[in-house]
């Protein structure tokens, strides 16, 4: 392994916006800021931390919600027709 050709590797702070640091080693220099770690992510936790902005996921709820209503009655109405066709 050559000597002069690997850049530094030190510590660094890690910042996250809910409020955990940690220490960890990087070829940054100074402290990382980060949105999401594994602390706050949803994935990791098992529940949601996030403050849904705008409203996004309620609306996408809804605007599938019908969608999901209409397909769910269009089965029955299917299953209906199946059923008389059988007698």
């Amino acid at each position: 392994m050559k000597a002069a050709i690997h850049p530094a590797y030190e510590e660094v702070r890690v910042h996250c916006a809910c409020g955990n640091t940690f220490t960890t080693r990087s070829t940054h220099k100074g402290a990382i800021n980060v949105e999401i770690c594994s602390a706050c992510h949803p994935f990791f936790t098992g529940k949601q931390k996030l403050v849904d902005t705008a409203g996004r996921v309620e609306r996408f709820r809804r605007k599938y919600a019908k969608s999901d209503a209409g397909k769910a009655e269009a089965a029955k109405v299917e299953a209906a027709k199946v059923e008389a066709a059988k007698n």
